[in-house]
């Protein structure tokens, strides 16, 4: 649930020089070794994952990653928004010093929460905009200039963190809008995210209505994504898929799960703690697809509740656990 940035809205971005932006970013540390999975340990982390689900429907049984998978061997910490605009996310809205400092305070209050499970600090940046003009040619979409990508690349790099690109398609598509990135997916810290909010269908302009993907739609960056992996030899890509409605994802039972690709169904709804909690056990909880992700809202969560904010003590405790927590 993001809000619109305009072509006419800009600002001035910082440009971190003295770094390569061909260059990938640091990896992390991700408790297994660079060419072999642990198949107990991950077998052991996704039980905790699953906080002892007595319905069983977490952890759902997929095929083992690829050598090298963040999840569930790490939980992710990410800042959310896009340097042209104030009101798309904390990514964005702060300058660079403060925001690593709110970031790094946030890492440390997650690591406080659960500290068997390292901690990574993200960026999740939208790369490409919905619009509420159709533009030149009618995708109701806006794709920012690779240099400030680039910046997002290097400003990761000062504190080792990944990097998700986001894609907001309009009326365009996936199997269009995704291979735009390949330069940047096709490193190792870098990730997807997608949102089917402002998937639109013909004639509806993006804002009007909450859009939707369907599992064919999604499958296609996952097919994407593992070829990705295979031709350049990479460990496992996360994808972040946003959903905060039931008509946002139709069949997820459908939605490939690869060992080259990791999917996190990222909770992007806002509200007070009772609306959040029951969307994200109508959505996340009651339909499993692999990992589950919680989004925080810090100006919309708080709007009828000052201490309406999630807290990490709060959302270890929830089933499946968040491994992935985005803020806005």
């Amino acid at each position: 649930m993001a809000a619109f940035i305009s072509c006419n809205e800009s600002k001035t971005e910082e440009v971190i020089t003295g770094t390569n932006a061909e260059d990938s970013i640091n990896s992390p540390v991700t408790n297994v070794k660079s060419n072999v999975l642990d198949t107990v340990l991950y077998n052991q982390m996704l039980t905790s994952m699953s906080n002892n689900d007595t319905n069983n429907l977490w952890p759902v049984k997929t095929a083992y990653p690829l050598p090298g998978a963040i999840l569930p061997f790490n939980r992710i910490v990410a800042y959310y928004g896009n340097l042209y605009s104030t009101r798309m996310g904390i990514l964005g809205e702060f300058p660079k010093d403060s925001m690593f400092n709110r970031l790094k305070e946030e890492v440390a209050n997650w690591q406080a929460a659960e500290p068997e499970l390292p901690v990574l600090p993200a960026l999740h940046y939208i790369a490409v905009t919905a619009q509420l003009a159709p533009g030149k040619d009618g995708k109701y979409r806006m794709r920012m200039p690779f240099h400030q990508i680039d910046t997002i690349m290097n400003w990761a790099k000062e504190i080792n963190a990944l990097v998700f690109v986001d894609i907001q398609i309009g009326h365009s598509s996936l199997g269009e809008e995704v291979p735009q990135l390949e330069k940047y997916l096709s490193q190792p810290g870098v990730h997807l995210g997608i949102d089917p909010e402002f998937a639109m269908q013909a004639g509806v302009a993006p804002g009007k209505r909450i859009g939707t993907f369907d599992a064919k739609d999604i499958n296609v960056a996952i097919d994407y994504l593992a070829e990705l992996v295979r031709k350049n030899n990479l460990p496992p890509k996360m994808l972040v898929i946003h959903r905060f409605t039931q008509g946002m994802v139709t069949n997820y039972k459908e939605i490939k799960t690869v060992p080259e690709v990791q999917i996190i169904m990222d909770m992007d709804g806002w509200g007070d703690k009772v609306l959040k909690r029951s969307t994200w056990l109508r959505y996340i909880y009651r339909e499993p697809v692999q990992f589950a992700g919680f989004k925080i809202f810090y100006k919309n969560d708080t709007k009828k509740d000052k201490n309406g904010l999630y807290q990490p003590e709060e959302l270890v405790k929830f089933t499946p656990k968040p491994l992935y927590i985005q803020y806005q």
